[in-house]
């Protein structure tokens, strides 16, 4: 088994006790349903702290790797999912300061990636007819720049995810944030349901299968999910829906060796057979 399958942490035991929300006990769990890895959101998983420069402290940090260390899990992605396009210039630097607090402590966490979407032009992180722009673009990319320049300081790896809702929407704008900020600590989170909408779902195949060929050296992490469509796309865990993963798993298993995929919208109840729907056609292919 070549894949390395991961869950995000924040959907193990996310109904449970108070005990069973706790960082070691999802962390546990995630062990014993056969997991590799996991994605990582912080303030999602740990609660009752507020995640600014203060609390992302090198203590935390140990804290965390010692943590995953005991149950064999490696760190996928440390998310930090913020709008980069905030247009309130103090909120913004807000932003762009937990951005530098994540990357501080990536590397001391072990995290392979900080991984972060792309945003839109507007305080309520909502679509609108800006967010496909080119000043929208502009802006993201002026505004992630010295996120990347940190991250080459610190040695970490940035990693953004696109959006079919977000600046950046498809491959092509995912290559021009690349190639305007130039740097090898900028890598690519590929989710490819998330570069679906109802007006391209039809065309899936294409719009995935061009993504990963345009995107293929820059991929670092993959995204795992399905969908249905019912009054638009509803996502759910893999295999329960109709995304066909085996062209995905052909390219995965050809071209990105031990990546780490990590499934969302899983429950208790659906993440062992999500992954281990998964591996079966990833050995198939």
């Amino acid at each position: 088994m070549q894949i390395q399958i991961g869950i995000r942490l924040h959907d193990v035991n996310k109904d449970g006790t108070k005990e069973e929300k706790s960082l070691e006990s999802r962390a546990a769990k995630a062990r014993e349903e056969g997991f590799s890895c996991v994605h990582l959101a912080l303030s999602k998983v740990l609660e009752g702290v507020t995640f600014d420069g203060a609390a992302l402290t090198e203590g935390l940090a140990a804290h965390v790797k010692r943590v995953f260390d005991r149950e064999g899990l490696d760190i996928a992605v440390l998310g930090c999912y913020l709008n980069l396009a905030h247009p309130d210039p103090a909120k913004l630097s807000e932003i762009q300061e937990r951005y530098y607090a994540n990357l501080r402590v990536a590397h001391l966490m072990g995290a392979g990636v900080v991984g972060t979407e792309t945003g839109a032009p507007n305080a309520e992180y909502k679509f609108d007819a800006e967010t496909h722009g080119e000043a929208a673009l502009d802006t993201f990319i002026r505004n992630l720049s010295p996120v990347v320049e940190e991250a080459e300081r610190r040695g970490v790896t940035m990693a953004i995810e696109p959006v079919r809702k977000h600046i950046v929407y498809n491959a092509d704008r995912a290559l021009a944030v690349l190639k305007a900020i130039g740097s090898r600590n900028l890598r690519i989170i590929f989710d490819p349901v998330n570069l679906l909408d109802t007006d391209n779902v039809g065309q899936r195949e294409k719009v995935i299968g061009e993504a990963m060929e345009k995107l293929c050296d820059h991929i670092a992490v993959v995204h795992l999910k399905d969908f249905v469509i019912e009054d638009g796309i509803r996502c759910g865990a893999a295999g329960t829906g109709v995304m066909d993963y085996t062209e995905i798993m052909r390219f995965l298993k050809a071209r990105k060796p031990f990546v780490q995929a990590t499934l969302e919208n899983t429950d208790n109840s659906t993440a062992v057979g999500a992954r281990r729907f998964l591996e079966e056609l990833y050995e198939r292919v």
